[in-house]
This record gives C-alpha cells, sequence and structure tokens, in this order.
C-alpha cells in the first residue's frame, strides 16, 4: 500500500496554500492524500462534566478545518482519494506521529497562531527539523508555489549525506517532467595560503573541479536510474545558504537534506536549511539523512 501525503491544516491562508501545493503533488505520484488536524480540545473540555446537549465549540471548529480542507482539496482534483483527520495532540506532536507512516509531510509557512510578519512558523520549523520523513515546507512566490519556472533544484553538501535529497530530487524532477539543476557551493578563502606551485586561479580551479566531482558522485546512482530526467550539474563559489537561496527563485521546488542523529530530539538543521525555511523563494523540501 502506497504512504499517503500528508498536509496539516489549521485554517489559516498559508495552510490552504500547502493544500493546494499537496493536492497537485498526490496527484503526480498516484498517492492518497490525508489531512490532519490537531485540536487539544479534549484535554480541556472532554474531562469536564457536561450538563448541555451541545458539542463543544472547539470541536465543531476542528471538524469544520477539515471538512473544508477535504472539500477544497476534492473540488481542485477529484482523482484524488483525499481524508482527513482530528487529532487531540499539539500541531507538532500530531505531524511528527504521522511521519514514520507518511510519503512526506506538507505544511504552510505560518500558521494562525503565529505573529504577523514572522518568516516561518513555529510548528513548521520543529517539524522540518525532527521528523523522520522528508518535510516540504511551502513557501515562496506565486510563480515558485504555481511550479511555472520547470526546475527543481538540489543542494548537495557533503557526498556521503546527500543521497536522500538527490534521490527525492531526482524523482521530483521526473514526475514533473523538469530539468532538474544540482548544487555544490565551493569556497576559496582570501586568507588561506597558496602553494608555491600554484598561483591563485590555479588553487581556485582544484577547488571547483573537486566540487564539480563531489557532485558528479552524488548524482550518479540516481541519474541512472532515471536516465530521462535533464540533470544540469552546477560548482558555484560562495557560502551555501547564498548561492541556495540565489537559486530557489529559478525553481518551483528546493530539496536538502538534514542529518538526524539517533537519540537527540532537538532542533536538527543547519544554516543553510535554516536559511531556505526562512527565506526561499519556492517550496522546501528537507530529507532526513540519519548518521
Amino acid at each position: 500500500m502506497e504512504l499517503p501525503l500528508v498536509v496539516g491544516v489549521d485554517g489559516s491562508d498559508s495552510s490552504l496554500t500547502a493544500v493546494d501545493w499537496a493536492v497537485d503533488e498526490a496527484a503526480r505520484h498516484g498517492l492518497p492524500l490525508h489531512l490532519v488536524h490537531a485540536s487539544l480540545w479534549e484535554a480541556y473540555e472532554g474531562a469536564q462534566p457536561s450538563f448541555g446537549t451541545g458539542r463543544p465549540g472547539a470541536e465543531v471548529m476542528a471538524e469544520h478545518i477539515v471538512a473544508s480542507g477535504v472539500e477544497r482539496a476534492r473540488s481542485r482534483n477529484p482523482e484524488v482519494k483525499v481524508s482527513g483527520r482530528v487529532m487531540a495532540e499539539d500541531a507538532v506532536s500530531v505531524l511528527l506521529r504521522t511521519a514514520p507512516d507518511a510519503f512526506a509531510l506538507v505544511t504552510g509557512s505560518r500558521g494562525r497562531g503565529e505573529i504577523a510578519g514572522m518568516l516561518l512558523g513555529s510548528v513548521s520549523l520543529a517539524v522540518a527539523a525532527r521528523a523522520v520523513c522528508p518535510v516540504v515546507v511551502v513557501r515562496g512566490t506565486e510563480p515558485g508555489i504555481a511550479g511555472a519556472r520547470h526546475r527543481v533544484v538540489v543542494g548537495v553538501g557533503d557526498p556521503t549525506g546527500a543521497e536522500g535529497a538527490v534521490r527525492f530530487a531526482v524523482r521530483e524532477a521526473e514526475v514533473r517532467g523538469c530539468a532538474l539543476t544540482a548544487v555544490r557551493a565551493w569556497r576559496n578563502p582570501a586568507q588561506e595560503p597558496v602553494d608555491h606551485m600554484l598561483i591563485a586561479d590555479d588553487a581556485a580551479r582544484l577547488r571547483e573541479e573537486r566540487a564539480a566531482t563531489a557532485l558528479a558522485d552524488a548524482l550518479r546512482a540516481s541519474v541512472r536510474a532515471h536516465p530521462g530526467v535533464d540533470v544540469r550539474s552546477l560548482a558555484v563559489e560562495g557560502p551555501a545558504h547564498r548561492v541556495l537561496l540565489e537559486a530557489s527563485a529559478e525553481a518551483d521546488l528546493i530539496v536538502v537534506g538534514a542529518k538526524r542523529r539517533h537519540g537527540r530530539f532537538g532542533l536538527q538543521l543547519g544554516r543553510v536549511a535554516h536559511a531556505l525555511l526562512h527565506h526561499s523563494a519556492c517550496p522546501v523540501v528537507v530529507v532526513p539523512q540519519p548518521v
């Protein structure tokens, strides 16, 4: 049985945008779509004696949010199988608990309870940092969210830890019928001493060649498995987070890996993932890589 694409909904504009994006993604992959809404009304009202016949207002609101999301998803694409559920937990716990049985988790960039002007909601950040499955945070400008640029970008840092991100990105490019750009940043420290046998330009060229080789090594297996994907490799000088943020302006989706260290429960995101989740011009996928 195929794992569902799970999207968190809370009634905010951001989560509705995530629902629309998730419907299109589910259709591309032929996956069922499952909407979840976190509600703690049972914890606060369910244990209290009831002297009335009416249902708790929070319960009605929670069910309305899910039902509206399901209706919206079905209207967008009637061929996608859609289900919804209210779960009596906090939002982060709900999404993390569904992660082991999900193809991916999808969230908006900011929820109803977030302070206006925040770059990224706390729920989206916590889920992206801790989930054991890929997490998509739907953010960015309209062309990127709508898939109008016809390009997927994958950032390749440590080649030994990029396998999951590369595999996800290649598969996305294939189902979308678009090009894939694999990017690896390299640095040429201004203060680093240069061997007397090499001039500065030769040293920079060597670093660029090493970055290009690392890219080729990271891509080899996935590209071989999906030969129809148009792949472009770019070794770019500069800080990785800046290089990938610039690349996001020309992408419909940007994919990065995140190491998950066993036994650690705190936020496990590096600088690159943080920068993309807060500033990317297109939706971001964080793919966990166990350490």
